[in-house]
């Protein structure tokens, strides 16, 4: 079979003809060459979506180099099918070589991103705030306790305040008993810091309230939303 056909079939550029199929199963040396460029078209495909690979080895550059230019040689009849075919196996073990190196890059490139992502945060606790009868529906929010000490809280629809939304730490069973965590901006999500040594079993209840610029860092009175925190 012609190399170049082999090629396009191996690409999957076009359907194979049933007298091409045929020929495949009988044709030891056809089918061995096709399997071999199905090959490096898989490798290709898994790593065309890798970006900024380093450069291979120039010493596979300079193969292929040599191996495609070569001496120049009179241009065989085009039905010099044994000829051709036999040129391309010569050469078709330095395409799987070079495939062989950049599928080695791409993975190593892989492997290195991998190692060097940093680890997923782990959520010790959670809660969802909902709403005070006084506030509107759509406000709510949620809220993660990470392992490294910090609540992550992400709030929706506050009412708009004249003076700042404060969160807090409360103790369900005795409401006089609060940790102040800190303010929220105008971001919809904050990262505070919970105090070392707050017992979160105790102080479960996350509150976020209205504060105003008094000067008191006393609780103001006017939650807008609650949640309690479970793990």
């Amino acid at each position: 079979m012609d190399p170049d056909r082999l090629v396009l079939l191996a690409l999957s550029e076009e359907e194979t003809e049933a007298s091409e199929a045929e020929h495949l199963m009988g044709c030891a040396g056809c089918r061995h060459d096709f399997e071999a460029l199905r090959t490096v078209a898989d490798l290709g495909a898994e790593a065309e979506e890798l970006r900024d690979l380093p450069p291979p080895p120039e010493r596979i550059w300079r193969a292929i180099e040599a191996d495609v230019s070569g001496p120049a040689r009179r241009p065989a009849p085009v039905t010099d099918l044994a000829g051709r075919r036999g040129r391309f196996r010569r050469r078709l073990p330095v395409l799987l070589a070079a495939a062989a190196v950049v599928l080695a890059v791409a993975g190593t490139v892989v492997v290195d991103r991998f190692l060097s992502r940093p680890p997923a945060e782990q959520v010790t606790a959670r809660a969802t705030l909902s709403p005070l009868p006084a506030v509107p529906d759509v406000a709510g929010g949620d809220v993660q306790v990470l392992a490294d000490g910090q609540l992550r809280i992400d709030v929706r629809n506050l009412p708009l305040t004249t003076g700042f939304h404060e969160v807090w730490l409360i103790d369900p069973d005795d409401l006089t008993k609060m940790v102040a965590l800190g303010n929220l901006t105008d971001r919809a999500d904050a990262l505070l810091p919970v105090p070392p040594g707050t017992d979160l079993h105790r102080y479960r209840l996350v509150d976020v309230s209205d504060e105003p610029h008094d000067g008191d860092a006393a609780h103001s009175g006017h939650s807008l939303l609650r949640g309690t925190l479970t793990n």
